[in-house]
């Protein structure tokens, strides 16, 4: 069962991001193979590989429960601690709890919504593209938010951000749309990080260091309330 698991995971089939990199390498290994010789085909051909790999899209199961937050990538979590929310969503001042997860290039980098819920604000911001295991990564990097307003009223967000070596967010929603706990909605190119602010009073029920699975792995129950 797990081995099936693992080869589903691996054989699965690549995000449309990732079709100009897989054609480019094919396109390479094809002609500069037949032009230049076989060491360009080989580089041609693991490049390919390579992004085959990387833009995988497994397909998730969400579990079934109402009220369940989930994780919106897979990777490891980096960290687990209060903090304000990005200023341009408009979310206040106030602290809350946020969960960051670290994705590496062996990582999916598909995310997902990690509740259900109506966007009511996307904010891109421009930044560096500092390691983005690195807390200060939140503050400084690339990023792309988004706020949820929960059916109940509350909110949250997620934020994408860019890491050492990626150079692109996609976001694949707009505000207003509805969206379903699972969903996919966009993807991070080559490294990057993706942060979950919890509603206020939300607990988190995870620690860093572990690994998250996008779209399965629970990481809050809203109501499951503490201190904010």
């Amino acid at each position: 069962m797990a081995i099936g698991r693992s080869l589903r995971l691996v054989l699965a089939p690549p995000h449309p991001a990732g079709r100009p990199f897989i054609l480019g390498g094919l396109g390479v290994a094809l002609l500069g193979g037949w032009l230049l010789g076989g060491w360009l085909f080989e580089l041609g051909l693991l490049f390919t590989l390579f992004c085959l790999y990387f833009f995988r899209d497994p397909a998730r199961v969400p579990p079934p429960r109402p009220g369940l937050v989930l994780a919106p990538a897979d990777g490891r979590i980096v960290s687990v601690a209060q903090a304000i929310p990005p200023e341009e969503l408009g979310l206040g001042p106030l602290p809350r709890w946020r969960v960051a997860i670290f994705l590496s290039v062996l990582d999916v980098h598909v995310n997902r919504v990690p509740v259900d819920g109506t966007v009511t604000r996307i904010a891109y911001r421009p930044g560096k593209y500092l390691n983005a295991s690195l807390d200060k990564a939140s503050e400084d990097n690339e990023r792309n938010a988004l706020a949820l307003r929960l059916p109940d009223g509350r909110d949250m967000a997620v934020v994408q951000i860019a890491g050492l070596i990626a150079r692109r967010i996609l976001c694949d929603v707009r505000e207003g749309d509805m969206l379903r706990a699972g969903q996919r909605f966009g993807i991070i190119r080559f490294g990057s990080r993706t942060d979950l602010y919890l509603p206020p009073g939300v607990l988190p029920l995870v620690a860093q260091g572990q690994t998250m699975i996008g779209g399965e792995t629970v990481i809050a129950e809203l109501g499951q309330r503490g201190a904010a």
